[in-house]
């Protein structure tokens, strides 16, 4: 297995920005999204829950499946499936910019999902197996902060588009993108594959059972979760509910006994593995609810166009560009510990700011200040966060580790976007306002945060990178 780039060097340099891209495209079309949604609202009706789908159908697949795709890398070569996905990714990227009406367009969002597990992954698999040791957390600081960036930078490119041209060039834009990622794929990175024999776990096969159970189970609690509070709990939700508790009750059981899990659970004796993961599903969870309704309140109730709600949060771009791969630098050299304890702390007093923004706030006073302490906060915590994770594994189990954690943040964003909104008071049906429970939300979210920072305090060590 090829360990030996350096981060200085050019070939590394091609190799973050292949993964990078690569990443970002699927990372930056889960917060694109969100700044369309009152467009495609107008466009083909639905109230709230119409939105919920369009986000969460994509996530429901892309979470469910991530572990299956970083183990098909480790099986049958990472920049392969990599590259496999990033091809498929542009085809359902093209359905859903040529939808015709919500129906379809959620469809083709679950099958860019499907496409996105496969590229996800790689993407950062590829990373911790060619890059030397010595600069592994380097090369993934660097990526935790252009994928972060491309998340950030979502609302704005897509509020651009939309006001230039039409909502439907957020989708259709990632083919061009994908294209520029496969050729750097091609050229720059080498092939790698979990070569190191393992004695408790056959890597020879797909765990199938365990990727149904899973996207059933998920299928059925996300549309329950959605759909139940609308429909003063139907015996159809009740239903939806109960076969996704069983389905998932039944994943556990076949991960327990399969002889080639799709999530070995063997990984969750390291306490950084599960203490890691654990603090990625609040926080991250906290942070896919905020994206999708913030650029939504900010829209309908402030008075934002599409580009000034996406403009909003570019700060949190501009501080991970600048300052992420330092960040990562600065948690090889002194341990991730105290970052990861302060970062959701500083998060989520950004997100108990962001409950100043109410209709008529101003954005240099309000808007502004909680958005930067917000990106502060993810500068601090992301790359460490997600070296920890990594260092956590053994080589071989690169690609199906860094999945796990991505299909946790994944999943924790899908879930809080399916419950925050009723939690919070929101009505799902036609009403565009969503400002009666926003800062309810918000307040639920920074809770989040700081129980993630709890978690890290008990479980994370600085020996862990």
């Amino acid at each position: 297995m090829t360990s030996d780039i350096r981060f200085e060097s050019r070939q590394g340099r091609w190799v973050i920005a292949a993964a990078a891209l690569g990443s970002g495209i699927a990372f930056l079309d889960g917060s694109v999204v969100n700044t369309a949604l009152p467009n495609i609202k107008r466009e083909f009706e639905g109230g709230l829950t119409g939105q919920q789908w369009i986000v969460t159908g994509y996530l429901l697949t892309l979470g469910s499946l991530l572990v299956v795709g970083g183990s098909l890398g480790d099986l049958f070569g990472r920049r392969r499936v990599f590259v496999l996905g990033l091809l498929g990714f542009a085809v359902t990227s093209l359905l859903c910019g040529l939808a015709p009406n919500l129906g379809v367009l959620i469809a083709a969002r679950i099958a860019q999902g499907v496409s996105a597990a496969l590229l996800v992954p790689g993407s950062l698999a590829m990373l911790s197996a060619v890059f030397h040791p010595d600069d592994r957390s380097r090369a993934i600081g660097a990526w935790s902060g252009l994928s972060t960036i491309s998340t950030a930078l979502g609302p704005f490119l897509g509020g651009w588009l939309i006001d230039a041209v039409s909502w439907r060039w957020v989708f259709l834009i990632n083919p061009f993108l994908a294209g520029a990622a496969v050729w750097m794929a091609q050229k720059f990175v080498p092939e790698t594959r979990g070569e190191t024999p393992d004695t408790e776990i056959d890597r020879t096969h797909i765990d199938i059972p365990g990727a149904l159970s899973l996207s059933i189970g998920l299928a059925g609690v996300v549309y329950a979760l959605i759909e139940g509070p609308g429909s003063d709990w139907s015996i159809l939700s009740l239903s939806a509910a109960a076969i996704g508790v069983v389905s998932l009750t039944a994943f556990a059981a076949v991960e327990a006994r399969s002889s080639s899990p799709m999530v070995p659970l063997s990984l969750f004796r390291s306490r950084r593995f599960a203490g890691t993961n654990a603090a990625t599903f609040l926080i991250w969870g906290a942070i896919g609810a905020v994206f999708f309704l913030l650029t939504i309140h900010l829209q309908n109730d402030l008075g934002y166009s599409a580009l000034e709600s996406g403009a909003a949060t570019l700060p949190v771009t501009a501080l991970m560009a600048l300052f992420a791969a330092r960040s990562g630098a600065l948690a090889q050299k002194t341990g991730p510990r105290r970052q990861m304890i302060a970062g959701p702390l500083v998060v989520g007093a950004g997100f108990a700011m962001m409950t100043r923004i109410n209709p008529g706030a101003r954005y240099l006073t309000e808007v502004l200040p909680a958005v930067l302490l917000f990106g502060l906060g993810l500068v601090v915590v992301v790359a460490p966060l997600t070296s920890t994770v990594l260092a956590a594994v053994p080589d071989r189990y690169s690609g199906v580790g860094s999945a796990i954690n991505n299909a946790v943040a994944r999943v924790a964003s899908l879930l809080a976007i399916a419950v925050l909104p009723a939690l919070a008071g929101i009505a799902t049906g036609g009403s565009e306002s969503i400002a009666r429970g926003f800062s309810q939300a918000m307040w639920i979210c920074a809770a989040l945060a700081v129980l993630g920072s709890v978690i890290c305090a008990f479980t994370i060590t600085d020996d862990a990178m």
